[in-house]
């Protein structure tokens, strides 16, 4: 009896601020907030508040929600103790004659989409007979960036 006063009261006011909205000629959302201020009555018509009202009261309903947050605390444990324990996904069994190369850590390793991609496209990619350059330090990195931000006045 209460909920459905509530909810009376609460699509009354609503559709009180729907009148004054378009009183004010501001029609469209005068529209879209008496539909939402009719929602309330709507629910009380239809049940929906008295079905709501008696879950939420029923001490077996509230014992169902905690029952599901134990097994969702259990799931994360299970698999936060999984991460920390194993520190890599469980072994695979693998094809027989096809055999990936191994990285430290007995991971597969895995080779680059686009090993050359950030090198300029006009021949200076690496060049057969010549040890491949060091890469730049951390600082010069960020110099491009610093100066596309400068030109922007950022």
């Amino acid at each position: 009896m209460l909920a459905e006063t509530i909810c009376s009261a609460v699509s009354a006011a609503g559709l009180g601020i729907a009148a004054v909205t378009a009183y004010r000629r501001r029609f469209l959302t005068a529209t879209r907030i008496a539909a939402y201020a009719l929602v309330p009555v709507a629910l009380v018509l239809t049940g929906a508040v008295e079905w709501v009202a008696g879950m939420v009261f029923k001490p077996s309903v509230w014992i169902g929600v905690g029952l599901l947050g134990v097994a969702w605390l259990l799931l994360m444990a299970t698999r936060a103790v999984e991460r920390r324990t194993l520190g890599r996904p469980a072994k695979q069994k693998e094809p027989r004659g096809q055999k990936e190369p191994r990285a430290a850590g007995g991971r597969p390793a895995r080779d680059a989409v686009a090993p050359d991609a950030s090198a300029p496209s006009l021949g200076a990619g690496p060049r057969p007979g010549r040890a491949p350059e060091r890469a730049a330090a951390p600082a010069d990195d960020f110099s491009d960036i610093e100066a596309i931000l400068k030109k922007h006045g950022i």
